[in-house]
């Protein structure tokens, strides 16, 4: 029995899709951030049970979900992950027919229409499926990563990701992933100075464009690098605006 868990935030784009993805679980439970757009409500009428909880950080978020879990495998992808057939009967196939107690699938991650296959994400696998009580989140407010007890094993097939399907919805996500990163950095004391304005950007985009090769991805690679470097800069800018508003 498989319970499949997301959490979702202004996911209209994606939630149909994403829940009919998810049919061969036996419940699927989504946790909300307080979405402004229809997504509770395609989700709710597609049959999902929603439960909306105000945001504190992605691991809590998480963890709360899987607290709802009333099945003994865990499937938890992103809204904006696509779940082939093949993979959902990779699944159900493997779960509970050895000693593992997680796999991991590899993740093609898709960018204004592009597969990216260089740019940092050549070696890109998350767990997504997991014996329930054998998984945790932890993590700073952002980024989150799953810990698991005992055996990962590797799926054949892949997952694919459209979380970059567009400049504007990646920038805005990686504008919103700069704001919480800053309000991280404001809770520790942290004060920027001209090295996080200037070098630090500049390190991002080298790193990513010729260290990982995103110069292979053409164009895509291009902006890709250019949209993580502007977004280092928005988080020390976000943070410089926090020290001076209370000045």
């Amino acid at each position: 029995m498989i319970s499949a868990l997301a959490i979702t935030y202004n996911e209209e784009q994606h939630i149909e899709r994403f829940i009919k993805d998810l049919s061969f679980a036996d419940e699927i439970i989504i946790v909300d951030s307080n979405s402004t757009d229809r997504t509770v409500t395609i989700a709710e009428t597609l049959g999902a049970k929603v439960v909306v909880r105000d945001f504190d950080n992605f691991s809590s978020q998480k963890n709360f979900a899987i607290s709802l879990a009333t099945h003994d495998w865990i499937v938890f992808f992103d809204a904006d992950e696509a779940v082939s057939p093949e993979l959902a009967k990779e699944i159900q196939s493997k779960i509970g027919h050895n000693n593992a107690n997680a796999y991991k699938a590899k993740r093609h991650i898709h960018f204004m229409g592009k597969r990216i296959k260089y740019s940092g994400f050549q070696n890109d696998a998350v767990v997504r499926a997991f014996r329930k009580g054998t998984g945790k989140y932890n993590g700073s407010l952002v980024h989150e990563t799953l810990e698991v007890e005992g055996k990962v094993e590797m799926l054949k097939n892949a997952l694919e990701h459209y979380t970059y399907s567009s400049f504007d919805t990646y920038n805005e996500k990686l504008t919103h992933y700069a704001k919480l990163q800053a309000t991280m950095l404001y809770d520790k004391k942290s004060r920027p100075n001209l090295y996080h304005f200037f070098v630090r950007p500049f390190w991002r985009f080298f790193h990513q464009y010729f260290v990982k090769l995103g110069i292979l991805d053409g164009k895509e690679g291009f902006i890709l690098a250019y949209l993580s470097a502007f977004a280092v800069f928005k988080r020390y800018l976000f943070l410089w605006t926090m020290y001076r508003n209370i000045s």
